[in-house]
């Protein structure tokens, strides 16, 4: 029996910020985003980074759930949507994931339901953030 080999991607992010300017993020694959602070500014804060990381991930769970349920054929597209209710006092947290993914396909009521389940179990993301992952912080 052959034996399956996962290729494993470098992952991370660096943040660089100067004295004055918006933090850049870059990535060890070539990734690069800057990140905004004002309310009013287009972009991504580090909030929205989370709602998309999660969104994300998500969305690709559907797709992966789909295919492990056989219904990859079927699968059309899939939105996921990600807010939440951010903590009013300290610390600041989120409080409250609301997620809502919505499955376009040949699928009746129960076979999206399954798909939603699944891709929240599978979602690395989503059980991350149920878990109690350590914090290691050092200091350069």
């Amino acid at each position: 029996m052959s034996e399956l080999r996962v290729k494993k991607r470098d992952v991370g992010a660096t943040a660089l910020l100067g004295r004055n300017g918006h933090p850049q993020i870059a990535t060890p694959t070539g990734g690069n985003l800057s990140v905004v602070t004002a309310a009013s500014e287009p972009g991504f804060n580090p909030l929205d980074l989370l709602y998309s990381s999660l969104a994300a991930c998500l969305a690709l769970s559907a797709r992966i759930a789909a295919s492990r349920m056989g219904v990859l054929n079927r699968f059309e597209a899939v939105e996921a949507k990600v807010t939440g209710e951010k903590s009013e006092g300290e610390p600041a947290r989120i409080l409250r994931f609301d997620m809502r993914l919505t499955i376009s396909g040949d699928f009746d009521e129960a076979t999206k339901q399954a798909i939603a389940h699944e891709a929240e179990r599978i979602c690395t993301v989503s059980n991350t953030l149920r878990g109690e992952a350590d914090f290691h912080l050092s200091i350069a």
